[in-house]
């Protein structure tokens, strides 16, 4: 029998190495509970250490044991006949089989014991209008036989795809919930309001897959692991990531059971423990203001809906870094509908295109892990959840999508080209857009999850990545990355602070502006679907000298644009268009300093640049064979 020293701490929760033994603090409003202590390597309980009542300090029970070593034990709380796990435990030893039947009752709590050797790691901290993010499942990004790499489904996989999301621009990585969760739950689990007792048994066994509900915050998924360390291999990811310039920020689902004072110490642990560089936070009501407010977190990145900027920055004064950022369906389902042609969307279309929030970043998304990925925005009109078992019941009703004239696979070649133009136009709205963007996994290669907008229990070939489609749908995968390189080279398309659409520069030309049929005379109407966007780069925080010019048209029937009168010495060169041409001239358009009018075509965008005329020298004149003077008298004469 252990020793006992009746002291009492009740912060923090949980269980933790202190001096020669660990210390317990368990929240509890019944009697009797207590400990339950085990044997590590044979899982053989070795002590039962009840609580008692002078141990208690409100609902929390508090108890030092000396002489444990936590490299040797584990252990359970008890609550009555209840066998409760740590719901603060930062590891559950033992390998962790997915999808496998774990009850909660068996899962015993052990202790961080490895040293990590972190090195000289440091997070990127990257700029909000230098990023872009690539939000993931850990499992379904490398599990399918395709990914080529050696550790499938895991945070090692995710590693070992590090110089394929750098190929692609990523510069931040976004996971859907990587920390434990239950993946197995019954069926009255997903139901709100239920009498869990008087249904007990009464509902099948389903599988979570995306993990949204409440977890063991403190500790990385076990099954997500390749290895025995769940932990070391989480924080190999974050070292690889950061010694690569990329940043890794978690999905936190925060239910309303979910304490809100206990969240900001669940971030600080994150960010302390495994260097992660940001959080999304989910769920209603977050303290979101508070934790950009807390001093621990100044330099981490925070995702919510909406943050109040009066009350994030202190005393009026923006922040050194700017961490939080707006994250919310607006952007998203406006430009769904601009996509496919809808009615009334032009202006909210130009909204969108230049809005960055003040003294905050905004993401901006045209998919996500819900709805259709891009490959079926343009392949479906309706939702085809039937895998789910829910009689096609669950997911949205409202997709904002548009098959291009065939549901499902086309067979026409008429439709799968269209589908393409429009895909290019999506990456396109996605990319020059002046916020910062993020895509979907897959969705720069054409992934499609068969028309499922909410595949939440499917862990199979609907949601694992096929890697063969970068090969079969190159044309899609190549444009996307010319657009990132596009995007790099231009800094006026990912300013720092939203455009202001004047010349405050008096140099002549508006830092953005809108073009119509006619120059600086834009179309606005509600009918209207096309429409001309010109930026000067020299209000590009790097400055520049040229002009782009987006020619954007998302009618079904061609339109003209014209494009202002380029500087002089200059003309309108266009690099490149999402319609179907197998190449695009390396000239001007246009000769120098002329107004330009261009007809764009039905569902198409096109991008210019004004570049300086390159003078072609005269060629000199060849001098032909040279006979001399004929003499007279000569035959020839």
């Amino acid at each position: 029998m252990f020793n006992i020293n009746y002291d009492r701490k009740p912060y923090p929760l949980g269980a933790h190495p202190e001096a020669e033994g660990i210390r317990f603090a368990f929240v509890s409003r019944q009697k009797p509970c207590g400990i339950l202590l085990f044997d590590r390597k044979t899982g053989r309980k070795v002590d039962r250490l009840p609580f008692g009542e002078e141990e208690r300090v409100g609902n929390i029970y508090c108890k030092y044991v000396p002489g444990l070593n936590p490299a040797e034990i584990t252990y359970q709380f008890y609550c009555g006949d209840r066998i409760l796990p740590d719901m603060r435990a930062r590891v559950f030893p033992g390998r962790a089989a997915y999808g496998k039947e774990r009850p909660v009752e068996k899962l015993k709590a052990g202790f961080l014991t490895s040293d990590f050797d972190w090195g000289g790691d440091r997070c990127p901290r990257i700029p909000y209008d230098r990023a872009l993010v690539y939000c993931m499942h850990v499992r379904g990004f490398t599990r399918h036989s395709s990914s080529g790499v050696k550790n499938r489904g895991t945070f090692a996989g995710i590693a070992e795809k590090v110089p394929y999301l750098k190929e692609i621009g990523v510069t931040t990585l976004e996971l859907q919930p990587a920390y434990e969760f239950t993946e197995l739950q019954t069926g009255e689990e997903l139901q709100d309001g239920i009498d869990r007792e008087a249904g007990a048994g009464l509902w099948p066994k389903r599988l979570n897959y995306w993990g949204y509900k409440r977890g063991f915050y403190y500790a990385p998924k076990a099954a997500y692991a390749g290895g025995e360390d769940p932990t070391v291999e989480f924080k190999e990811l974050v070292k690889t990531l950061h010694a690569n310039g990329m940043e890794l920020v978690m999905q936190m689902y925060f239910p309303a059971e979910v304490k809100r004072n206990e969240i900001p110490e669940i971030l600080r642990f994150w960010v302390l423990e495994y260097h992660v560089d940001g959080f999304h936070l989910l769920g209603e009501d977050m303290p979101a203001e508070d934790l950009a407010q807390d001093d621990a977190l100044t330099d981490t990145k925070l995702w919510y809906y909406h943050f109040d900027p009066d009350r994030i920055c202190q005393n009026g004064q923006d922040p050194a870094y700017p961490q939080a950022a707006e994250y919310n369906d607006g952007w998203y389902y406006d430009m769904r509908r601009f996509l496919k042609g809808d009615e009334g969307m032009l202006d909210s279309f130009l909204y969108h295109m230049r809005h960055i929030p003040e003294r905050a970043g905004e993401i901006h998304y045209l998919t996500n892990y819900y709805g259709f990925t891009l490959a079926d925005l343009v392949s479906y009109d309706y939702k085809h959840n039937e895998a789910n078992g829910e009689d096609n019941r669950d997911g949205s009703n409202y997709n904002g999508s548009w098959n291009c004239g065939e549901e499902g696979a086309a067979r026409r070649g008429k439709v799968r080209s269209l589908r393409i133009r429009q895909i290019k136009n999506a990456m396109c709205m996605l990319l020059l857009s002046q916020s910062t963007p993020l895509i979907f996994m897959g969705d720069e290669f054409g992934n499609s999850q068969k028309g499922n907008n909410n595949p939440y229990c499917q862990d199979n070939s609907v949601t694992w990545l096929d890697w063969r489609l970068v090969e079969k749908n190159r044309e899609i995968w190549e444009f996307w990355k010319k657009l990132i390189e596009f995007r790099r080279q231009h800094p006026i398309l990912h300013p720092e602070r939203a455009l202001r659409l004047m010349d405050s520069l008096a140099c002549g030309y508006p830092d953005l502006s809108y073009h119509g049929q006619n120059a600086w005379r834009p179309q606005t109407e509600n009918y209207f679907r096309h429409v001309g966007i010109m930026l000067c780069e020299k209000y590009a925080p790097d400055g520049g000298d040229g002009l782009l010019y987006l020619a954007v048209n998302m009618h079904w029937e061609s339109h003209e644009l014209a494009l202002p009168r380029p500087p002089k010495g200059t003309c309108w060169k266009e690099v490149f268009s999402t319609e179907d041409r197998e190449e695009i001239s390396e000239k001007g358009l246009e000769s120098p300093g002329e107004e330009l009018v261009r007809r764009v075509p039905a569902r198409s965008i096109a991008v210019y640049v004004s570049e300086p005329v390159i003078e072609e020298k005269p060629a000199a004149k060849k001098k032909g064979p040279s006979f001399g003077r004929q003499k007279k008298g000569s035959k020839e004469a």
